[in-house]
């Protein structure tokens, strides 16, 4: 052991936070359910972009759909006429599909649900997705979404890790969601998974509002990296990292070429680097003093 790392087992120490795959029986795999849903949850389109670096990095296969008449306003969601490769043009229709991949070298499967959040029956729509995902043998649910954040895009972007499972909660030392308002299908799905009794993490990166449009692959390799740390296995996002290092240098060009945005994004670097201060952290503060009455309790005899 490092001498620099605590013993787990000696008094006052703090235990590092579980994973959140479990380690099952040799032979046994485990399958997680990624979602994520074009539209409102989806700002820079960070969230579906992530799926679909994942879904070709491993090679997922189309494996079902939901039928998009059922659950689309298409007055709202409009299809869209697209060239085939062989040059042919081709309505593409709102839909949701589901892919499955196995993750190299991991006992890891991963279920891709795909798609744009639907118009209309919500229950019965959540409710179709676990179906499948119950037929699919699904373990953990991990949700991906996108909002838009007064964040500057020269800073990491933030990724949000919460859930609503207090076991899961307390385990991975996570915090429970303090939003009110209006929802989402990514919310909807969260508490319908929540209730089948599947544990379901939400994963939120803050997008800059003033660089709102898709693509936002600063955003998008956040919520892999985040991805990444939750299912364990490494990823190759060596080709992400140059678009996002390329993105971020076009919004500085943008900025300088606005007084006004510059000064604004300044203003919020300001913030954002106040806020991470360990000093001026009220976070870092309660959880210190956390960590301190933990230690003080297993100190008393």
């Amino acid at each position: 052991m490092n001498s620099f790392e605590a013993d787990p087992t000696e008094p006052g120490a703090v235990s590092e936070p579980e994973r959140l795959l479990q380690p099952v029986p040799e032979g046994r795999r485990i399958t997680v359910m990624l979602a994520a849903f074009e539209g409102w949850n989806d700002a820079g389109e960070a969230a579906s972009d992530a799926l679909r670096y994942l879904n070709k990095l491993w090679g997922g296969k189309k494996i079902a759909a939901i039928d998009a008449d059922e659950y689309y306003d298409f007055q709202f969601t409009r299809p869209t006429i697209r060239r085939t490769a062989a040059g042919e043009r081709k309505i593409k229709w709102p839909s949701t599909r589901i892919f499955k991949a196995s993750v190299p070298e991991s006992n890891v499967d991963v279920i891709f649900v795909q798609g744009t959040e639907p118009s209309y029956k919500w229950r019965a729509y959540t409710a179709e997705l676990l179906v499948h995902a119950e037929a699919m043998h699904v373990d953990y649910v991990i949700l991906v979404g996108a909002l838009l954040a007064d964040v500057p895009h020269s800073r990491p972007i933030p990724v949000s890790t919460s859930t609503d499972d207090a076991a899961l909660r307390e385990r991975m030392d996570l915090e429970a969601s303090q939003y009110e308002g209006p929802v989402g299908i990514v919310g909807v799905l969260g508490e319908v998974a929540l209730l089948a009794g599947l544990p379901t993490v939400s994963l939120w990166a803050a997008v800059p509002h003033y660089v709102a449009q898709a693509p936002s692959p600063k955003a998008q390799l956040a919520l892999l990296h985040r991805i990444e740390e939750l299912l364990q296995v490494p990823l190759d996002t060596t080709e992400l990292v140059e678009e996002a290092d390329a993105w971020e240098r076009g919004v500085d060009e943008l900025a300088t070429e606005d007084p006004e945005i510059a000064a604004y994004v300044r203003q919020l670097e300001e913030a954002k680097d106040t806020a991470d201060l360990p000093e001026a952290s009220g976070e870092s503060i309660a959880r210190e003093f956390e960590r301190y009455l933990k230690r003080r309790g297993k100190d008393k005899p």
